[in-house]
């Protein structure tokens, strides 16, 4: 097997950049690793705090998710352990330096917002019918890739 040789500087550059990599069984599925936004590249990791690197890495995976998505559907999340049900994503945020949160709606509509520390933080993506058929899919990961862009 070849191997590449790389400069010192090099070697310390890739120690700083994130690096994301995903293989499905379907091969037109859409992987993580497309090319990261300026707003997660712009700085290295070392320099983000855990809630900031936590929630940048949270929209990459919404974004993607969502792409898969056909018109009639919406992202959620569902949570794990108990009977709290689904949290239909309609915010994101995070709070220096270890909380992320999301903010949403449940099934029934009524507004959601799950407050959760870093070390916490387990996802379920879930892809749930639009809840309201004369709209067009509401698109979160989109916006926020998109605020990411803006950093």
């Amino acid at each position: 097997m070849e191997r590449e040789i790389m400069t010192t500087a090099e070697i310390a550059e890739n120690s700083v950049l994130p690096k994301c990599h995903a293989v499905h069984s379907d091969p037109a599925t859409p992987a993580e690793g497309k090319p990261l936004p300026k707003g997660v590249t712009g700085k290295p990791v070392s320099s983000k705090s855990p809630a900031e690197w936590a929630y940048e890495r949270m929209i990459l995976y919404i974004k993607n998710f969502e792409e898969q998505l056909d018109g009639e559907q919406e992202v959620a999340m569902g949570f794990t352990g108990g009977d709290a049900g689904v949290l239909r994503i309609e915010g994101m945020g995070f709070f220096d330096p270890d909380m992320v949160t999301f903010y949403g709606s449940d099934q029934a509509g009524t507004k959601t917002q799950l407050i959760q520390h870093v070390s916490q933080l387990n996802v379920l993506l879930r892809a749930l019918p639009k809840a309201t058929q004369e709209r067009e899919a509401n698109r979160i990961g989109f916006r926020l890739a998109q605020d990411l862009e803006n950093k």
